[in-house]
């Protein structure tokens, strides 16, 4: 059984993915980072860097111990190693998704991220942030689509590579990207998106977060105003 600490994320996302293809026996407990909750002293400990998701095994293989993990990637991967799944045991295959998985973690998703703040979350708007943004997501859009030009899925099988990567092109009208302009990349996007396991882990986030939208100065004060202060502030009442 796994604890998913989750909140409808593109990197929470990931995870629902994953547990679904896998028929994986897993709970989810919701953490609304608008609400803060995401520094609340029990999810900081297995969370040291109060970011969703973080994950808890109760049965780990060969241990009675509990493994919690926090980053997604390494969840992917720890969860993909134990049911021998999405992840290729040779080792040319193992070394290809390992570094798509990574360029998800280094590359897709932190730009991503910066192109969703400024294009969406900020009040004023800044024209060279937003270029500089915009463009560096389509850049990576264009990395995919040459990577995808003669491979069904990035690295060839489906793997958490592609479950990685997935949930950051979602928003691709959000980013202000043309995904028909990457044809390789719109014929994988729509595959992924169809697939029933997909289906699910998006149903689920409606369930979980039926208010998914806009977000309120609250919550942008909660989410963007962090600092050194701010965790030390939520440790202390640990």
């Amino acid at each position: 059984m796994y604890d998913l600490h989750y909140w409808t994320t593109p990197n929470g996302h990931k995870l629902t993915m994953l547990l679904e293809e896998i028929g994986a026996d897993y709970k989810i407990i919701p953490v609304n980072i608008g609400k803060g909750e995401q520094f609340k002293p029990d999810f900081l400990r297995i969370s040291p860097n109060n970011r969703i998701p973080a994950l808890v095994d109760h049965d780990p293989d060969g241990s009675r111990e509990a493994v919690s993990l926090f980053e997604s990637g390494a969840m992917m991967l720890y969860v993909a190693d134990k049911h021998g799944q999405f992840i290729p045991d040779e080792i040319h295959g193992r070394a290809d998704v390992l570094q798509w998985l990574f360029w998800q973690m280094a590359n897709l998703g932190p730009m991503g991220g910066q192109n969703h703040h400024f294009v969406t979350y900020l009040n004023e708007e800044i024209p060279y942030a937003i270029k500089r943004y915009v463009g560096e997501v389509s850049r990576l859009y264009m990395v995919l689509d040459h990577q995808l030009k003669d491979k069904e899925y990035i690295c060839g099988d489906y793997s958490i590579a592609d479950m990685a990567c997935y949930p950051w092109i979602v928003p691709h009208k959000r980013q202000l990207q043309h995904i028909e302009q990457f044809p390789n990349l719109h014929r994988w996007f729509t595959q992924i998106r169809y697939k029933p396991a997909t289906l699910r882990a998006y149903e689920l986030a409606k369930e979980v977060n039926s208010g998914q939208g806009g977000m309120s100065e609250e919550e942008k004060k909660i989410l963007f105003g962090q600092d050194a202060e701010t965790l030390r502030k939520a440790r202390a009442g640990n």
